[in-house]
């Protein structure tokens, strides 16, 4: 038995049959029995436990206790729990933290919400202000309209009224001598708003055509075609141009037949009223074919006039036309410097009574002319002449014979000497030229004194012209007396005296507006001819054309990138710029003088020194110099100089100083395909205040990349395409520049706001002058004999580089229309000194020297690649263009100075009641 139920053990408890043997066993035991056993195991085992472990708990001896609890943390010794006791300790102190922080947020949440709340009703409380002021606004512009209509009334221009083609005849003057404008002029063709149109006759359709000199014809029809004013259209012109002159002697036609010609023209109208006659001199052979004709109320232009002949105010006196077909070459003509020449003085003529010419039929007129013929000094001037030369006390020069057959001249006038070529020789060297007038009073000019004024001023000698007499070229409205010296005849004892009287400083001033007036009327065919038709507009009062802007080609680009923040740029601290501007870009007045500017100076664009007004016979700009009050139309009428309350003036703070309350400035940037560059330069305008607008020069012919995007900085950047490659077109007088205050600024330069600020501050108050922030200046290599360009730092200067410059717009149109080309061709070989171009011009117009801002020699931003300044020839080529330039304006006009202007204030952290003042250093 005992062996069969170790086999069941063996057998995993299965017994025989295949079942255990523990169901076996139970099956034998009640169920009752088995219930009662397991009760009192469940009841009593956990009874005998407990009590068992509190007894051992209780023991004396407390190193023999197991499971009660142990002194110092005994039970974290083992490692694992340590390890868990510190992650719980460092959570609890997170967790403490984070209860801090969201006590904290939730304070701040509440104060934020209270905030809020007040912001909206700040807000609401604002949008009420905002509309009761925008009804202020609305009926403040309804009381100006209403005002403005009550005192300025809306004009519009007149309806012009064409005349017919076969105009009304009115009753000629008693004779033809009496002619002048209000009389023989019909200015019911010519309305202010007609733009003055001018019909010129073909001469080749007419048989006089034939007898024109080849060169002269050429010419006139050359400058004909580029005058702005010229029309085909004849039944709206004004005034009808006929070119008579200079005939070739031999074909030249009687002067019969030439009046019958003349008045067969088709618009002559019975008596040739708004029509001009032009006799051109090339040479000094003079031919007055007109002065036996007829010209009934035409006007006459030319070189040679008889008293009997010349109706002043009416006709005009020319110069001759020496330049026919070539321009004057600048490399010839001598400089202005020295002032004093090898002789004080020179004449070269020779006077023959005799000579036929082609007025000898005007003496058989003024024999018949009651009167004593006037009384002839030329015989007490040839000896008081000899007499100075003889004396040895100056180096003079007089000759008054001929070495060679004398050109032909007029009865009375005293005939050139030699060659032309030879006659400027003598010039070059004499520092006064004397111009002999004929004996005969009653020739109030001839060709052959009007060639000798040429060339006088031609090559910088000082004209001196004996016998008051005289009607110079355009004298009625050039003054003449800022270029040459007019002295009667019997004064000629005084004239040695009067000479060596003058100082150098008058005769440099003399010089220098005789070369101006030379080169602006006299020279090419182009300058007589506009010269001419600017007489006659000037005159009706007719204002001139203005001169053409330089079309935008705009290339598109696409914009929108947010403009970064550079904080050297826009982080200024507590410094104050000034007010700030808060309206949108707005441009400069408009220029609104065309129709009075004639009317009230008629000199101003004709006269006195080189200057910003009197620089071209048609230029119509005005720019506003600081000495001047400007009117600014549309109800701003006059602000005087200090304006404010009490005559405490404004502070630096509330306006911008000047006398143009309202102006901002337009940026022009030149770039040549170096995008990343450009493209951090103009973020760095982003928040500049007063700027009108962003005009980037596109100097590549390579466009820039399609996926280029451009910053916005709150105003509009426009990108221009230009025609070829050259830094002249950093001064096109763009349309696109609405505002008469130019920032020129280079693509790498590196400016603060506060820098520019500053310096458009300080171009407002001398608006005529260049002012900027790298300084440059001029010297004399004396080893050398020329002209240097220095770079070093100096505290004294002559340019102010346009990388970084404001100047005014004027200047971009005399830069690029009226300066001799020689200067923009020579900046287009060397692709340099576009800068000193402009400096040379500025100073040459004004006679001051630029204003430098700041203590800023470079400008440069750090980083940048590297320009065409750092090549190595840079230097040698400014330094020949600086010599180029003397030899083409004639004499150095740059100016040094040492004046630089740095603000007391402008950085200066001071009481508000201490900065009312804006000082200069």
């Amino acid at each position: 038995e005992l062996m069969s139920g170790y086999t069941m053990l063996r057998n995993g408890g299965v017994g025989n049959g295949g079942q255990p043997w523990v169901l076996r066993w139970s099956s034998r035991i009640p169920l009752t029995w088995l219930s009662f056993v397991l009760f009192i195991i469940l009841i009593f085992l956990p009874l005998i436990a407990h009590y068992y472990l509190t007894t051992i708990d209780d023991a004396d001896d407390a190193g023999k206790r197991i499971f009660g609890p142990r002194a110092g943390n005994e039970l974290c010794e083992v490692k694992h729990v340590q390890d868990l006791c510190r992650i719980r300790e460092s959570v609890s102190e997170e967790l403490l933290q984070l209860e801090a922080k969201r006590q904290e947020l939730n304070s701040e949440i509440a104060k934020l919400n209270l905030k809020i709340e007040a912001c909206k009703k700040s807000i609401e409380n604002a949008k009420q202000d905002l509309l009761q002021l925008k009804n202020v606004i609305s009926q403040t512009e309804h009381s100006y309209k209403e005002l403005m209509a009550q005192n300025q009334p809306k004009l519009s221009l007149p309806i012009r009224l064409l005349p017919d083609k076969d105009d009304a005849t009115f009753p000629l003057p008693k004779s033809n001598r009496n002619c002048r404008l209000h009389n023989c002029f019909d200015y019911s063709r010519c309305p202010l708003t007609s733009g003055f149109p001018v019909y010129v006759y073909n001469s080749d359709d007419y048989p006089f055509g034939s007898s024109l000199d080849p060169l002269i014809k050429q010419a006139f029809e050359a400058t004909v075609r580029t005058n702005v004013y010229v029309t085909d259209n004849a039944n709206i012109a004004c005034v009808y141009v006929i070119l008579v002159g200079e005939m070739q002697e031999p074909v030249a036609p009687k002067p019969a037949e030439l009046e019958q010609q003349l008045h067969s023209l088709p618009y002559w109208r019975t008596d040739g009223h708004n029509h001009l006659i032009i006799n051109l001199s090339r040479k000094s052979e003079t031919q007055n074919f007109i002065y036996n004709i007829s010209t009934g109320r035409a006007m006459v232009a030319q070189s040679t006039f008889y008293d009997a002949q010349y109706r002043p105010g009416f006709d005009i006196v020319v110069s001759p036309l020496v330049h026919a077909m070539s321009e004057p070459n600048f490399l010839e003509i001598p400089p202005q410097v020295p002032v004093k020449r090898k002789y004080l003085f020179s004449f070269q003529g020779e006077k023959i009574e005799s000579l036929r010419s082609s007025l000898q039929e005007v003496r058989s007129f003024e024999e018949e002319i009651e009167g004593n013929a006037p009384a002839d000094y030329d015989d007490r001037i040839i000896t008081t002449l000899k007499a100075v030369q003889d004396s040895k006390l100056d180096f003079v020069l007089v000759e008054f014979t001929c070495k060679n057959q004398p050109k032909a001249s007029l009865p009375t006038e005293w005939a050139l000497c030699g060659e032309r070529d030879d006659r400027l020789e003598l010039l070059k060297l004499s520092t006064f030229a004397l111009i002999i007038t004929p004996g005969d009073t009653r020739l109030v000019i001839s060709a052959g004194c009007a060639m000798r004024l040429f060339e006088a001023l031609e090559v910088g000698a000082i004209p001196v012209v004996l016998g008051e007499q005289v009607q110079l070229p355009y004298n009625d409205v050039i003054r003449w007396n800022e270029a040459a010296l007019i002295i009667p005849k019997p004064r000629i004892t005084e004239v040695h005296f009067l000479l060596r009287s003058i100082s150098d400083n008058d005769l440099l001033a003399m010089r220098r507006q005789g070369r101006f007036l030379w080169e602006t009327y006299f020279s090419t065919s182009d300058n007589v001819f506009s010269t001419v038709l600017a007489i006659i507009r000037t005159r009706i009062q007719i204002p001139a054309a203005p001169i053409r802007e330089e079309t935008a080609v705009e290339i598109p680009h696409r914009s929108g990138k947010a403009a970064g923040t550079d904080p050297n740029m826009a982080d200024n601290g507590d410094l104050d710029l000034g007010p700030v501007e808060t309206e949108p870009p707005y441009a400069s007045p408009k220029y609104l003088r065309n129709f009075t500017l004639t009317a009230m100076d008629i000199y101003r664009n004709w006269n006195s020194a080189p200057g910003p007004f009197h620089l071209f016979p048609y230029t119509p700009f005005d720019p506003v110099l600081p000495s001047e009050a400007k009117f600014l139309g549309s109800g701003t009428g006059f602000r005087p100089i200090g304006g404010g309350a009490g005559g405490s003036g404004k502070e630096f703070q509330a306006a911008l100083g000047g006398n143009v309350p309202r102006e901002q400035f337009t940026v022009v940037m030149l770039t040549y395909e170096r995008e990343e560059v450009l493209m951090n330069s103009l973020e760095r305008l982003n928040g500049l205040p007063y700027l009108n607008k962003v005009v980037v020069v596109w100097n590549s012919p390579k466009l820039p990349s399609e996926d280029l995007l451009w910053p916005d900085i709150g105003v509009p950047i426009m990108v221009v395409r230009t025609e070829k490659n050259s830094l002249n077109n950093r001064f096109l007088p763009w349309d696109e520049i609405e505002t008469e205050a130019i920032l020129s600024i280079d693509d790498d330069a590196h400016l603060r706001h506060d820098e520019i600020m500053f310096g458009f501050r300080v171009w407002r108050e001398a608006r005529d002058r260049i002012v900027g922030f790298p300084g440059r200046y001029h010297a004399w290599d004396i080893p050398h004999q020329s002209w240097l360009y220095n770079s070093n730092y100096s505290c004294e200067l002559s340019m102010v580089l346009t990388g970084a410059a404001f100047f005014h717009k004027y200047y971009a149109y005399l830069y690029s229309y009226v300066m001799p080309q020689a200067i923009r061709d020579m900046v287009d070989e060397y692709i340099n000194c576009e800068d000193i171009a402009m400096n040379f011009l500025v100073s040459h117009l004004t006679r001051k020297p630029p204003i430098k801002v700041t203590s800023r020699w470079t400008f440069r931003c750090p980083g940048c690649p590297q320009a065409l300044s750092h090549d190595d020839s840079h230097f040698h080529e400014r330094h020949k263009c600086i010599n180029f330039f003397v030899k083409v304006y004639g004499y150095m006009p740059l100016l040094y100075t040492q004046f630089r202007v740095d603000s007391v204030l402008f950085k200066t952290r001071l009481p508000h009641d201490k900065t009312k003042c804006f000082k200069f250093i």
